[in-house]
């Protein structure tokens, strides 16, 4: 089967889109987090280095692939309802 309910693929984009927030919000949490905790040492050093390159990049680009992938869903689901007449 080809094809999509227009409706779930618009709700799909809209629940991807929701979860950018919440991507942001997570590393926004920790960010916090790392600032405001006493913590010196070899063992901060390298978390912190992980998290600024390796974790918060990978995070950034699941915020970019649910924006593109939002989008798209959006788009196509507006496209469909178009074709359809609806």
């Amino acid at each position: 089967m080809y094809g999509a309910n227009p409706e779930q693929l618009a709700q799909l984009g809209r629940t991807l889109h929701q979860q950018m927030s919440v991507i942001s919000q997570l590393m926004a949490t920790v960010d916090k987090a790392i600032g405001s905790t006493t913590w010196q040492g070899p063992a901060r050093q390298r978390f912190e280095q992980d998290w600024n390159s390796s974790f918060k990049h990978a995070l950034h680009r699941l915020d970019e692939a649910f924006g593109s992938a939002g989008r798209d869903c959006i788009a196509r689901s507006e496209e469909l309802l178009r074709i359809m007449g609806s």
